[in-house]
């Protein structure tokens, strides 16, 4: 059985009118899992292409260093059940 873990991917988004930078926290089995779900949410919500959305890093954080209160609710509720 596979575990959850939390990941932090950082990145940029380049579009004509936008030019920001991105930290999301995700969870997910593997990294290449949460950079899909970043591509998803961002080109959603910012309607950027894949193209505009440049990945820089993707690390995977432990439960003292999540930063985002339903993330770490989700996965520290999780660790008190075992």
């Amino acid at each position: 059985m596979s575990e959850v873990k939390v990941f932090r991917v950082t990145g940029e988004i380049k579009k004509p009118n936008l030019h920001t930078n991105f930290r999301k926290e995700i969870r997910a089995l593997k990294p290449k899992d949460a950079v899909e779900t970043v591509y998803k949410e961002i080109g959603s919500k910012h309607r950027a292409k894949r193209f505009q959305i440049k990945i820089v890093k993707v690390e995977e954080i432990g439960p003292e260093e999540i930063e985002n209160p339903l993330i770490k609710k989700l996965t520290l509720g999780e660790e008190s059940d075992k």
